[in-house]
């Protein structure tokens, strides 16, 4: 009686195509929301430092140059770019639900330094408050009043943070976890399993930076083992 060798059916095309389609959108989905949070909020916090709104107040017959900075104006975008910075390094800390709720936040964080910045773009109060402060007139009030385009530039970094998040809400159940090569037991989890060409390869760091590092030698950080 004869032995049939078992002989290993190869991958149908279509499965590995769509795995590496997969893949890559992960990736790309992954390399996008780090690169829109990081610039967003970077933008966010050195616009809000210009100089959004000036004119003149009148005093002693003549009159005096007054200014107001994005953070004279409203400190909410600030404090949102920070509160979205901070859930875009949370969002690799946190799996299922707690990512899910993470990655809400980033997008809220976004869309209300945006909206803040908008309507910071036509007040008039902070100017009214500066030039009560520099006559000592609490009764002053601004003349001339300008606008300058540095509330937009607030409101445009502000969306790049909305977008981060929103692609986190997409993919993000996709990419790694902090914590991921860690078992319960506290040790780490190998990289590779021993069999096969990736036997003996160096554990993948799951922290941001070498996620973009990973990115930048054309591995695929999103796959787990």
């Amino acid at each position: 009686m004869g032995y049939v060798s078992a002989v290993p059916v190869p991958q149908p095309r279509a499965a590995r195509v769509g795995g590496a389609a997969a893949s890559s959108g992960g990736r790309r989905s992954l390399a996008a929301a780090l690169l829109l949070g990081a610039l967003g909020a970077t933008v966010v916090l050195l616009s809000a430092g210009q100089i959004w709104a000036e004119g003149t107040a009148s005093v002693g017959g003549g009159t005096v140059p007054v200014e107001a900075d994005g953070g004279t104006v409203t400190g909410v975008p600030t404090a949102l770019a920070i509160v979205g910075l901070a859930a875009l390094v949370a969002v690799f800390a946190v799996r299922r639900a707690g990512r899910t709720l993470v990655a809400g936040l980033l997008a809220l964080s976004g869309a209300g330094a945006a909206l803040a910045a908008f309507l910071g773009a036509s007040d008039a109060d902070a100017l009214d408050t500066e030039a009560a402060r520099i006559t000592g007139d609490t009764a002053a009030s601004v003349a001339g009043l300008t606008h300058t385009a540095w509330p937009y530039v607030t409101a445009a970094g502000a969306l790049l943070i909305l977008a981060a998040g929103l692609l986190a809400l997409r993919y993000g159940k996709s990419w790694p976890s902090m914590g991921g090569r860690y078992e319960r037991s506290g040790t780490p989890r190998a990289a590779r399993k021993a069999t096969g060409a990736g036997a003996g390869a160096p554990a993948a760091s799951d922290r941001p930076e070498d996620l973009w590092k990973a990115l930048d030698r054309g591995e695929d950080p999103t796959h787990e083992d």
